[in-house]
């Protein structure tokens, strides 16, 4: 399971240009599901999502996490992730998981990190999806359990 996450002053997801999901200061989280993935995965990888320290502390150093300095979620599903990139031109995506499997450990990783105290927005799975953010820094990270 990867998630790539993104410090962000704000982030929305748009579905048929309706607001689907929005936060102010937060996280986007891009999740992408792979084989193999299962519940136990997914939670290590919420719980390490919610503690990762790159949240400036009173000395603007990176030491808070989300929780810590009060940011939201804006979890956005996104299979690209696992494409295999290689060789060639042009992406595969056999790393993937199955839809419906992908969809259940999705919402399954929103669910875990709302029982962990996050306020999470989600965007639709499978829909086609406009995602806007303005990233903080830029801080992005690459995550994977």
């Amino acid at each position: 399971m990867i998630a790539l996450i993104q410090r962000v002053t704000n982030a929305c997801v748009r579905v048929d240009n309706e607001i689907v999901g929005q936060i102010d200061a937060g996280l986007l989280v891009l999740l992408g599901v792979e084989k193999g993935d299962n519940n136990k995965n997914c939670q290590r990888l919420a719980e390490k999502v919610l503690a990762y320290r790159i949240f400036s502390d009173e000395n603007d150093k990176m030491n808070l996490n989300v929780q810590q300095a009060s940011g939201d979620l804006l979890v956005v599903s996104q299979f690209t992730l696992a494409a295999e990139t290689k060789k060639g031109n042009r992406p595969g995506f056999s790393n993937a998981t199955e839809p419906e499997e992908a969809k259940r450990l999705y919402e399954h990783f929103s669910e875990h990190c709302r029982e962990l105290g996050m306020k999470v927005e989600n965007g639709i799975f499978v829909a086609d999806m406009q995602v806007g953010s303005t990233n903080d820094g830029p801080i992005t990270f690459w995550l994977q359990v």
